[in-house]
């Protein structure tokens, strides 16, 4: 049984691109098939974050956005 490793990361306040670069950073700390939930304010990060993963070859799980916050989870893909 493989355990699930998620982390967090807060980027609250944070505007573009600091939520990617940051995602990105905690990333590379990381391992394939992991997750990453990232909560952020900026809202350029519903779709910078999304990008990044195409890009890069993760998976977007989900997305949320309430009061002002919010949720992306993703799962890593293989790390170059």
């Amino acid at each position: 049984m493989v355990s699930l490793n998620r982390q967090h990361l807060d980027a609250r306040r944070l505007l573009c691109p600091m939520p990617v670069i940051r995602t990105q950073d905690k990333a590379k700390l990381m391992q394939a098939g992991d997750q990453l939930e990232v909560l952020c304010t900026d809202p350029g990060a519903l779709y910078d974050i999304p990008a990044w993963c195409r890009i890069n070859g993760h998976k977007v799980l989900s997305t949320a956005q309430a009061q002002g916050e919010i949720r992306i989870v993703i799962e890593l893909g293989p790390l170059s």
